[in-house]
């Protein structure tokens, strides 16, 4: 019998748990439990029901002793940024604030005021977001200093939760670098600058890399759950673990995790950390076996997905695709990463807006404004792999676009068309099969990275766009 792997796959708009298994070196994938996500408003601000979201994470692993297909070992990854804070008695403190919350506004300058936006970048290599924790932590030092001071444990969102899983205390690697306080040269938190900002140091664990054992899952979630196994980091930042599922066919590959963000890069040996990168806002963000994963983040299906709950859920994703391709001559187009687009109160009034204030012509219809999100989603992809190749100095005939975008087929088309290159998309379940390639290369399925990615090439059905 082949052994069972659980990725536990949480987005900012759903999760699922997804059993993995491997059969004549392919990787067979079964959906266990899936729910849904999203932030809560909570004394006015955005937060996550973290309490909720564990009891979902439970639920799952129930589903699977009912199944009777009881995972080897299990690992968690969500999105970056967020975190939760703990007092001596590992109790949180305060609100778990999600990163569209609008606390951060201004605490960049208050970040700058100790460091220099230049000199930052310069030390971390990672981009400017004002989501991004070291601005998160700022306003709690700045708007919440009572909560900080009691502060005895800084953990993200997949540490919490797997410490809750355990009772172990373990801080993942990849998605630490997403938050601007970690050195690219040691790998470690850069303490001289969490000390420089003000943010207790001791509260911060050391890194450690996928494929660690946090534990076993403590008494009182085993007797519940009705079984126990080991918790394994996978690349707990969802992004580094769709990356990991790329199955790329050579070195020399341009990726899109693409999702309700769009993530699209290289994987380096070494950050650059230039300050043409940092003007051109890449970011190097932590990967599996200390491989960088040279990006930019570019606003995603997040627009397409705030249109469809507009339009009340009338339309399959599939159906604004053909409505955007039936609509493809109306010219306007938007800059996707403007910050109107980033958590507005309504996107198609936002879209509108932005049309208007150009000079362009306001989308009317459905399938107009589905037109003018994907046309601008491929302009963007093209730009960036034109900026990528600029400052790498190689040319990446090749495209890779994995996670649930990667479904889009008329996305695809217009980026094969509009870039000049041959794009291959596919797996869709990317995170979740990352999650699950670190567990099986711990557990010894694949010798390596290499081995596995070639396994996903020959496992799931990846289709092919343009030259």
């Amino acid at each position: 019998m082949a052994n069972y792997y659980l990725a536990v796959d949480i987005g900012a708009s759903g999760g699922r748990h997804i059993l993995g298994s491997v059969e004549d070196g392919k990787i067979v994938l079964e959906e266990i439990y899936r729910f849904e996500n999203g932030m809560v408003k909570k004394d006015g601000h955005r937060c996550w029901d973290t309490k909720r979201l564990f009891g979902e994470i439970k639920a799952g692993l129930k589903k699977c002793k009912e199944t009777g297909k009881i995972p080897v070992s299990m690992g968690i990854d969500t999105w970056a940024v967020d975190y939760v804070l703990l007092d001596e008695n590992d109790k949180v403190l305060g609100n778990t604030y999600g990163y569209r919350d609008h606390r951060m506004n201004g605490m960049d300058e208050e970040v700058y005021r100790i460091i220099p936006e230049k000199e930052l970048y310069a030390r971390t290599g990672i981009q400017k977001q004002i989501f991004n924790t070291i601005y998160q932590l700022t306003a709690h030092k700045v708007k919440e200093p009572e909560l900080l001071k009691k502060a005895k444990t800084f953990l993200m969102l997949p540490d919490y939760f797997h410490f809750l899983l355990t009772g172990n205390k373990v801080s993942e690697y990849t998605n630490a670098t997403s938050g601007q306080l970690v050195s690219p040269e040691t790998k470690q938190w850069d303490m001289e600058l969490i000390e420089m900002l003000g943010f207790p140091k001791e509260m911060f664990l050391p890194l450690s890399m996928p494929g660690t054992v946090v534990g076993k899952f403590s008494r009182e979630v085993e007797e519940e759950v009705g079984f126990s196994c080991e918790a394994v980091l996978p690349a707990t930042h969802d992004t580094a673990s769709a990356v990991m599922a790329v199955p790329a066919r050579s070195e020399d590959c341009l990726y899109i995790s693409s999702g309700t963000w769009s993530l699209m890069g290289v994987e380096n040996e070494k950050a650059i950390c230039s300050m043409e990168s940092m003007e051109k806002n890449f970011t190097n963000e932590g990967g599996y076996e200390y491989r960088f994963r040279y990006l930019k983040n570019i606003m995603g299906l997040w627009m397409i997905q705030s249109v469809r709950h507009e339009l009340k859920d009338a339309y399959s994703f599939a159906q604004l695709c053909d409505m955007a391709e039936e609509a493809k001559e109306f010219p306007s187009r938007v800059d996707v990463n403007d910050g109107c687009f980033l958590a507005p109160d309504n996107m198609t009034e936002a879209i509108k807006t932005y049309c208007k204030e150009t000079g362009q012509q306001a989308p009317e219809t459905a399938g107009e404004l589905a037109a003018v999100i994907y046309q601008s989603l491929a302009e963007s992809y093209r730009a960036t792999a034109e900026e990528i190749e600029t400052i790498t100095g190689k040319h990446y005939p090749a495209i890779n676009i994995v996670g649930g975008g990667s479904n889009a087929a008329y996305l695809n088309k217009l980026t094969a068309e509009k870039s000049g290159r041959t794009v291959y998309a596919g797996p869709g379940e990317g995170t979740a099969i990352g999650n699950l390639m670190a567990q099986m290369i711990k557990a010894g399925e694949f010798t390596g990275l290499k081995e596995a990615r070639a396994s996903v090439f020959e496992s799931f059905g990846v289709k092919t766009y343009g030259k």
